[in-house]
């Protein structure tokens, strides 16, 4: 793997788990190659899932007044 995971980008990072994902599926790799490629592609998932969570505490929702018009922003909440 030329790329340490951990600088990709979630863009680079999630195109490389398609990748992965391909290889596993065509049953064309042996099963250490497999092994590995699974191995890579728990460590994208994770770290995708991570930058996600990161992105979405990030967002910030925008209050309306009664006019209509924004007041300021709360933090997301998902739930």
């Amino acid at each position: 793997m030329a790329d340490d995971l951990s600088t990709l980008s979630f863009e680079d990072a999630l195109k490389r788990l398609e990748t992965i994902v391909q290889r596993l599926e065509s049953g064309e790799e042996s099963l250490d190659d497999s092994i590995t490629l699974y191995e890579e592609g728990a460590k994208l998932r994770a770290q995708c899932e991570a930058r996600l969570k990161s992105a979405q505490e990030k967002i910030d929702k925008i209050v309306l007044g009664a006019d209509g018009s924004p007041t300021g922003t709360v933090p997301f909440d998902a739930g």
